[in-house]
């Protein structure tokens, strides 16, 4: 690890190790609200700065590039007009995304039947598109010589996926292995679109992998989590070639001053613990750590601060809140949710987030709260980080509470050997590879768990079902487009039948019967994300029934400075959410992580 410094907040911290002898390439890549887009545009701040010309390129569905550098960009490229040097340019996933699905669909539009189209149109509509559409885009910059000739320096905020980069590898034409494949839950629809000559993908893989031409930066909090997360990624984007890694520890929090409450001492030693447990593949990196700030980084003046540069901007460096200012919000906390839930005697219950929200923590405080009212209650997985056994070690939970966990690996090594005995067996050794890397997208992994899911659903007609994490509104549709679960049981029953069969689907789009709770953080990035996981299950017909704002400093009382003006930070996110959900929960940040039954308790009976 480098000598990058927990310094107080009032000092300077010193020089990136990230920066130090940096190729012409970085890209910087992390979980939704670890800090990538601040540390990106800071960074290409200092790179102008120091009389680079530098290329800012941002790809993430959620960026603010534009806030943080408070210049309106757009997807071409435009001077920055505070930074001399420094160009970006904003690729609008969504935007490329769509465009993408109409490449494949607008050919076929008016000659297949409606049904079949929105059959396509399904599989083009989840997260490998989003990825595969943008990566498209930006291959034109990576792989351009003449296109980015101009600049010494370009850097992306967001980084490809190993899969991807294992999808462009892949020999061959995509759209004939298509038509083999199709019924599948796949990426092979998102990759039908791929039709650049393959020598520029392949050009663009080469400068990703060579560590004299492209850096890549893991961003993380010092959280378990977090950690074990940008683990996974070093592993994943190593085994494809892409070992020029650094690490960055963002946000976290300095040593205490004097003026430092209980909180602030518990939150520091806390994430001290978790640098010192990181998993051996992010000790072997060389890291950087960036101490928490007062509020958002916003403006090149706070930007130049953020990496230890020339500033005139002292509130970047200067804890200023003032904890007489931050009012508690006006927000209940879980119990209500708990009363509510317990007016019925069974139900399924789906807690569901981006990862590091305390999904978990939140369904066992909810499986606890329901035991505890007379209730049988079955908490169930599907996160392979998840413990409860460690969680619910207790025996005062053993007579009404059940615990399993499906194993998202062995569910999906099941469904892939399934496919590969079936559709793989018609096809050649060539066709057989694809499809096995094709078996491995994210989108696989979903469609095998739920069918294990499945059969919690039923179980939900006659108890407590609460599940930590669940199948997302595109993997529902999928199924369901695809015929394994809904359509294909309904379209071949007389109407007199279809009328008296429930299909799993159908369950999950009763709302007497399953309740859909999102856990989010009070923050921009993870409120943004739990907004476009809402609308993803609206596609499917579900709604959910409440939003859990977790780990909220506004809730908590702290009388730090640091943390105050954290607090008062939040203000605007738990609007965004108070908008948009039809009911609310908010849970303070906890001075030690609620293990046990006992403190999942304290989670359901203090108030906010």
């Amino acid at each position: 690890m480098s000598d990058a410094t927990m310094a107080p907040a009032t000092e300077t911290p010193m020089a990136a190790a990230f920066l130090t002898d940096l190729p012409r390439v970085v890209f910087f890549t992390g979980k939704g609200g670890v800090g990538k887009t601040s540390l990106a545009c800071a960074s290409a701040v200092r790179l102008a700065d120091e009389g680079r010309r530098v290329l800012l390129v941002s790809t993430d569905p959620a960026s603010n590039v534009a806030q943080v550098l408070e210049q309106t960009i757009g997807n071409h490229l435009t001077p920055i007009t505070s930074v001399p040097g420094l160009d970006a340019i904003e690729i609008d996933p969504e935007a490329a995304a769509e465009d993408y699905r109409e490449k494949i669909v607008g050919p076929v539009r008016g000659l297949l039947p409606e049904a079949e189209i929105a059959t396509i149109t399904e599989q083009l509509s989840g997260s490998c598109t989003t990825e595969i559409a943008s990566f498209n885009e930006f291959t034109d910059l990576l792989a351009d010589d003449a296109l980015i000739a101009p600049y010494d320096h370009v850097v992306f905020d967001t980084a490809p996926t190993g899969h991807t980069i294992r999808l462009l590898q892949l020999p061959g034409e995509w759209t004939s292995f298509l038509e083999a494949g199709r019924g599948d839950a796949s990426c092979l629809g998102p990759m039908a679109g791929l039709d650049k000559a393959r020598s520029t993908y392949a050009a663009a893989l080469a400068r990703l992998r060579d560590p004299s031409q492209t850096r890549l930066v893991l961003v993380a909090r010092a959280q378990p989590a977090a950690v074990r997360e940008a683990a996974r990624t070093a592993e994943e984007l190593a085994a494809v070639g892409i070992t020029g890694q650094h690490l960055v520890l963002n946000a976290t929090m300095p040593a205490p001053g004097p003026d430092a409450d209980d909180l602030a001492r518990a939150v520091h030693a806390r994430e001290q613990d978790s640098i010192r447990a990181m998993p051996a593949p992010l000790t072997e990196l060389p890291t950087t750590t960036v101490a928490l700030r007062p509020a958002a980084v916003l403006g090149v003046d706070l930007l130049r601060a953020l990496l230890g540069g020339p500033t005139t901007a002292t509130s970047v460096l200067s804890p200023a809140g003032d904890p007489s200012a931050v009012e508690r919000p006006d927000l209940p906390g879980l119990s209500v949710l708990v009363d509510d839930l317990a007016s019925a005697d069974h139900g399924l219950v789906m807690c569901m987030g981006k990862g590091g929200v305390g999904k978990t923590t939140v369904a066992a405080a909810l499986a606890v709260a329901l035991a505890d009212k007379g209730h049988r209650v079955h908490l169930s997985t599907t996160d392979p980080a998840a413990h409860l056994d460690d969680v619910l070690a207790e025996s005062d939970r053993a007579a009404t509470i059940t615990v399993s966990r499906i194993d998202p690996h062995a569910a999906t090594t099941a469904y892939r050997e399934r496919v590969l005995a079936t559709k793989g067996a018609h096809l050649d050794d060539e066709g057989r590879a694809r499809l096995s890397e094709d078996l491995l997208s994210p989108c696989t992994e979903e469609v095998a768990v739920f069918g294990e899911f499945s059969h919690l659903v039923s179980l939900a007609r006659r108890q407590f079902v609460v599940v930590d994490t669940a199948p997302t509104g595109h993997t529902l549709l999928l199924m369901d487009a695809t015929g394994s679960y809904h359509h294909d049981i309904v379209r071949n029953l007389s109407p007199h039948d279809a009328a008296h069969v429930t299909t799993p689907l159908m369950r999950l789009q009763d709302p007497d019967l399953t309740r859909v709770v999102i856990v989010t953080l009070p923050e921009a990035t993870p409120v943004q994300e739990a907004v476009d996981l809402a609308d993803d299950l609206g596609r499917a017909s579900i709604t959910p029934w409440a939003w859990v704002v977790n780990a909220s400093l506004a809730a908590t009382g702290t009388t730090d400075p640091l943390l105050s003006a954290r607090a008062l930070a939040e203000g605007p996110h738990l609007q965004r959410v108070r908008e948009v959900a039809p009911r609310v929960a908010l849970v303070p940040l906890l001075a030690t992580e609620p293990v046990g039954t006992d403190a999942l308790r304290q989670l359901t009976s203090t108030p906010t």
